[in-house]
């Protein structure tokens, strides 16, 4: 008997398994004068006007880098450098640190802190390397190049990106075992609090 329509019952074809999606990383290095974010694909800086002091400069800077931060799976954060904690302006940045950290708490985004000799460790081979050497490898290995006013401060935020993509398993450029073992010194979150969200 011939019928109009196809009445068969077939399940149509699975679709081929995709691999899981890659988190959304960013990276910030945290800074009064010029912060630098970044993460796979992109970077950017966030620079308040020079007058600006006090408490109108932490709140432009947290507006700023909260608006990058706010659809992130993971923030990577460089942590403070001891050897420069006479520096002028010291408090305030520990407390913008602050300001950051519990910005990202309240709105339950993971996040990391990584010693400033890991991250450079980690992404130029050596705990000690120069902006200089920071900006060769991000080009050597990575294929990035930074130029501008905000070059270091961008090359930063996109090397703890790539730190933090490192540690989840999707990693940016490869790395040797050396540099892998940077990541066992730093403050890392649950990784099922990332890979679930």
């Amino acid at each position: 008997m011939t019928t109009l329509f196809d009445l068969t019952t077939d399940a149509p074809a699975a679709p081929a398994a995709a691999g899981p999606r890659r988190p959304l990383v960013i990276g910030g290095d945290l800074s009064l004068r010029c912060t630098g974010i970044g993460s796979a694909e992109w970077t950017d800086y966030v620079k308040p006007k020079t007058a600006l002091r006090g408490h109108p400069r932490l709140a432009y800077l947290m507006q700023e880098i909260g608006s990058f931060l706010k659809a992130a799976d993971l923030v990577v954060l460089e942590g403070p450098s001891f050897g420069h904690a006479g520096q002028g302006g010291h408090e305030e940045l520990a407390g913008l640190r602050v300001m950051v950290q519990h910005w990202l708490w309240r709105r339950e985004i993971p996040y990391a802190i990584i010693p400033p000799s890991s991250l450079k460790l980690f992404f130029a081979g050596y705990g000690k390397a120069s902006k200089a050497q920071m900006r060769a490898a991000a080009e050597q290995i990575f294929g990035r190049t930074f130029q501008g006013p905000a070059a270091n401060d961008e090359c930063d935020g996109f090397a703890l990106a790539a730190i933090g993509y490192e540690w989840l398993g999707f990693p940016l450029a490869e790395v040797s075992p050396g540099q892998r073992e940077a990541l066992a010194g730093c403050q890392w979150p649950e990784r099922a609090a990332v890979i679930t969200r």
